[in-house]
């Protein structure tokens, strides 16, 4: 098996006007969650259908193991599965009667379909639920049972597009486990996110993309470094005095700060040295001196902290928005 489970380079969808990728260039390491991280419309769910085989690049190369996506389409197929954003399974139908089906549409015999069914509905958690129709199962569940229907058949690599969306947090926690569980089985799995937070608790690497093209890649720590020591985070008692504060933190650090969506918080990046005897180390000295300007500013401030970046904190870095923002698609 090759290194790469993925490789594109240049790869190009055009739809109409719009660009939605645009000169895509990845190499994707087997055995791992590599993430595919940016905003809604930065052309992630493009770029998975062209490598699923789904959509035909417009020009580029792509591959999946060392076979192209367009001249061996087949070969690509046998080896992949997707999970879309939205649960593929018939609503109508029970868990265990969808997976026992798919599993015969995959050339199990019945026996074997009805055991493979079992044993994934046992794994996640789904048992009690499996005489159930699926149209009754909660968000969670749903996303459970598609996943679980993805690797009747264990694939060698699993495009999860999105498979979080619209979860609350336990369940959102949930279909994390289970990725884990996959790539501990030795399957590569590709997931596209715009939560940050998912992207940064399962990926092993990152690549940010904005508008159809690639603008950073890395592994979390090798992302947040990139954009500065540390960063300060500040909560004020009154929302009033935040334009004073981000004029006070701006001009004491010497760098941007982000207004949070919480009336009363900001962030700011520090961007001062960072290496001491060869390691990493946050700039305290110039957080102490920006919490003291405020205090003479007569600025309160309930709530100091210093860190390193986020992943928020990144993308605003290379975008100059929010990776949460609606693009458009």
């Amino acid at each position: 098996m090759p290194d790469l489970a993925i490789e594109t380079s240049g790869l190009v969808k055009v739809f109409g006007d719009t660009r939605a990728v645009d000169g895509l260039d990845l190499a994707v390491p087997t055995g791992a969650v590599y993430g595919v991280l940016g905003p809604n419309g930065a052309g992630k769910t493009t770029a998975v259908r062209m490598l699923a085989t789904l959509l035909r690049p417009d020009d580029g190369q792509a591959t999946v193991f060392g076979h192209d996506v367009v001249r061996e389409a087949d070969t690509v197929r046998s080896r992949v599965s997707l999970t879309g954003q939205y649960a593929s399974v018939d609503e109508e139908m029970t868990g265990a009667e969808n997976l026992i089906l798919l599993g015969r549409l995959l050339g199990h015999r019945k026996p074997a379909a009805r055991e493979r069914a079992a044993q994934l509905l046992e794994a996640f958690g789904l048992t009690e639920a499996a005489g159930r129709q699926v149209k009754t199962y909660s968000g969670g569940m749903r996303r459970r049972i598609d996943i679980a229907a993805s690797i009747l058949n264990t694939p060698d690599l699993l495009f999860l597009d999105e498979p979080t969306t619209g979860l609350d947090p336990r369940s959102r926690n949930q279909v994390w486990d289970i990725v884990r569980i996959v790539v501990a089985h030795g399957t590569t799995v590709l997931l596209t996110t715009q939560y940050l937070e998912e992207a940064d608790r399962l990926a092993s690497r990152i690549a940010v993309i904005d508008h159809g093209r690639l603008i950073a890649e890395g592994t979390p720590g090798e992302l947040k470094s990139s954009v500065g020591a540390g960063a300060v985070h500040v909560r004020l008692r009154d929302p009033a005095t935040r334009p004073d504060a981000e004029r006070v933190l701006a001009e004491t650090l010497d760098a941007a700060v982000y207004l949070e969506a919480d009336p009363v918080a900001l962030t700011a990046r520090i961007t001062g040295p960072i290496a001491n005897n060869g390691r990493e180390a946050v700039a305290a000295e110039q957080a102490s001196r920006a919490l003291a300007r405020l205090a003479e500013a007569g600025i309160v401030v309930d709530d100091f902290s210093l860190g390193q970046p986020s992943l928020d904190e990144v993308f605003l870095a290379l975008t100059d928005h929010p990776a949460t923002e609606e693009a458009a698609a």
